[in-house]
């Protein structure tokens, strides 16, 4: 049971209401909002400190949209932080993008449970060292030379993001 209430979107104070418009006027709006106009997933934790929020949802934008990963990369490493947090929420919102992207079944399912898989190599790198980040927290110089530096900094930025709201939506029980 969640352990947040969903908060319609008249009932927010002043800023709270300004960070739910620009979270619901942006590509993810669409699919972040309930029946009754509440916020869900992490999105409606971030009304709880708008300036905080703003900036966390402002760093999610930049990951998903303005990396230079590509789509099939960045959905990767999301379900490998979904995986190995087992953030229900996350693998719903993300499997069916990677399905679209053209993802299988059984790839999926290994991303689920961190079995082997077998992928081109530069989708292999973005796989075992974002698998390396959420299992160690780090990278051995192997791992480290396997992407270009910023490949690598945009990577970790999206392991970290996913990792913060993979926490958050467990501990708020959204």
């Amino acid at each position: 049971m969640a352990r947040l209430r969903r908060t319609p979107p008249h009932d927010l104070a002043p800023p709270a209401r300004a960070l739910y418009e620009k979270i619901t006027a942006g590509p993810r709006g669409p699919f972040m909002v309930d029946p009754e106009g509440g916020l869900t997933g992490p999105f409606n934790a971030m009304l709880l400190s708008p300036p905080v929020g703003d900036a966390l949802q402002e760093l999610g934008a930049a990951v998903r949209y303005r990396s230079t990963l590509t789509d099939r990369a960045r959905e990767l490493a999301i379900l490998v932080v979904a995986g190995h947090h087992d953030s229900a929420f996350e693998r719903a919102a993300h499997e069916p993008i990677a399905r679209d992207l053209g993802f299988t079944g059984d790839q999926l399912q290994a991303l689920r449970d961190g079995s082997p898989l077998s992928l081109p190599e530069d989708e292999q790198a973005i796989l075992d060292v974002a698998r390396a980040l959420v299992a160690r927290g780090d990278l051995d110089d192997d791992e480290y030379t396997r992407l270009g530096e910023r490949e690598l900094f945009e990577l970790t930025t999206l392991v970290g993001y996913y990792a913060t709201l993979a926490l958050q939506l467990r501990v708020f029980r959204l």
